[in-house]
């Protein structure tokens, strides 16, 4: 690949980075795949040692996340929160790491652990504050804690979520501080293809799918984006603001709509929206800051598309092509079969890639060489 700018250099992307998989590469080599791809923000479940040491002045923001397990001593411990916080942050950021959040359990809300994450919060933040770091503290939650979602404006928190919610809100509003959100059209088209259109959930429909009032959808990302801000607004807190923690779609798994192509399509389109910074039609203008979801398949998750989500397999090489270029950039793509026993080149495409122009693959791309279009 020749291209200056890779295709997560804006810092309004990031990724995850999962541990579930017994043949990943060693930490210090992803480190090096991170920054070789100039990917400057990454999300972690759990504040893993050697991968957080890997991260040294690597010039890499982290995103942290508590294990869901420990969020009840969390919040019925402040002293463990102070260990949490002298164990898994201090000495990193001393060694010149950088945080951009921590968050304090994963897709809890509604559920046995819901009534831990606002004390378990409020515990960090405060161990924190003791240790004179200026850490945000939130929580990841998935689109579950919705009971209506369309049409966007009708968005509304469950009787189950609600008032868990509602405390969490006020936390974050008081701080200025994001809410996380986990946001994927896939599962919305997986389990409804019937009533779900599959270039709404791909960002590739030609006209507006979804009218609202006066606003128009012409993509599931942005209506599951304006749901969660309008339960917001309902919920008392407009000012709040939404992260989306994890976005992405499978490149196999033997299920609806998991194929490469469209893996490869909704990345694309999703890494194109958020870095054009237009925002949603409820939000327009509103940078979205978005963390793809996964850097690599992971073989120890449950077998079938959650296996499948990664940019990358193990050995480092990529499942398929995310574009790396920058809005009205040129790029020429080599189209290849990505199969992992070596790429058979099928044909030569040229593609102008511009904010609201869809990612319309006729192969799966595997190399680009990009240049700056000629005012």
């Amino acid at each position: 690949m020749v291209c200056s700018t890779s295709f997560l250099g804006a810092q309004s992307i990031g990724i995850n980075y999962g541990l579930l998989g017994d043949n990943l590469p060693p930490p210090n080599q992803v480190v090096g795949l991170l920054n070789s791809q100039n990917i400057k923000l990454v999300r972690l479940f759990d504040p893993n040692p050697t991968v957080l040491a890997a991260l040294h002045n690597s010039g890499i923001a982290v995103v942290l996340g508590t294990l869901n397990n420990d969020l009840q001593t969390l919040a019925n411990d402040p002293a463990f929160a102070n260990t949490w916080v002298q164990n898994n942050v201090i000495p990193h950021v001393q060694a010149g790491t950088s945080f951009r959040y921590i968050t304090a359990g994963n897709e809890v809300i509604p559920g046995d652990l819901a009534s831990y994450v606002l004390h378990a919060m409020q515990n960090l933040d405060a161990a924190l504050t003791a240790a004179n770091l200026n850490i945000p503290v939130s929580t990841a939650i998935a689109t579950s804690v919705l009971s209506i979602s369309y049409p966007p404006s009708q968005g509304t928190f469950s009787d189950a979520s609600s008032a868990v919610m509602t405390s969490i809100l006020g936390f974050l509003a008081s701080k200025k501080t994001p809410l996380l959100v986990n946001v994927y059209p896939y599962f919305a088209y997986a389990s409804q293809p019937e009533n779900v259109r599959l270039d709404y959930a791909l960002f590739t429909a030609p006209s507006t799918v979804v009218v609202d009032g006066a606003l128009g959808y012409t993509n599931l990302f942005d209506a599951v984006v304006d749901a969660m801000y309008s339960a917001l607004e309902k919920a008392g807190h407009p000012d709040v603001n939404v992260v989306v923690s994890e976005t992405g779609w499978p490149s196999a798994g033997d299920a609806t709509g998991a194929t490469m192509e469209n893996a490869m399509t909704y990345n694309n389109n999703v890494v194109a929206h958020v870095t054009s910074n237009t925002g949603t039609p409820k939000r327009p203008g509103n940078v979205i800051e978005t963390y793809i979801f996964a850097m690599f398949n992971e073989d120890l998750k449950p077998v079938g598309v959650e296996q499948n989500f990664g940019l990358y397999y193990p050995n480092m090489t990529k499942v398929y092509q995310v574009n790396c270029c920058e809005h009205q950039t040129e790029c020429f793509a080599e189209l290849r079969s990505s199969q992992e026993d070596g790429p058979a080149t099928f044909a030569v495409a040229a593609l102008i890639y511009q904010p609201h122009m869809p990612f319309l693959p006729s192969g799966n791309i595997d190399g680009l060489r990009c240049k700056k279009p000629k005012l």
